[in-house]
């Protein structure tokens, strides 16, 4: 019987910090048990961005796509990597 096969892999730091938030470690350790969870989160946030653009109107939604231009340029950078 080897060593590492008794020891169980110590999680990283970014890891434990995520899975310590309130909110996103809840939802965090619910998508590493089922990957479908996810869908129901995209959901809620669409939700949540249609039901604030009905109350506040176009600043809602112009604050929402300000919040998205960090998430396009690092996926384009993403996709262009050789």
């Amino acid at each position: 019987m080897s060593l590492s096969a008794t020891v169980p892999a110590r999680p990283s730091l970014a890891s434990r910090i995520l899975h310590a938030t309130p909110i996103l470690g809840h939802i965090a350790r619910d998508i590493s048990r089922d990957i479908s969870t996810i869908f129901y989160v995209l959901m809620i946030v669409v939700t949540l961005i249609v039901l604030s653009v009905q109350t506040w109107g176009l600043a809602a939604l112009v604050l929402t796509a300000v919040g998205f231009v960090p998430v396009m340029f690092a996926l384009l950078i993403w996709v262009t990597l050789p």
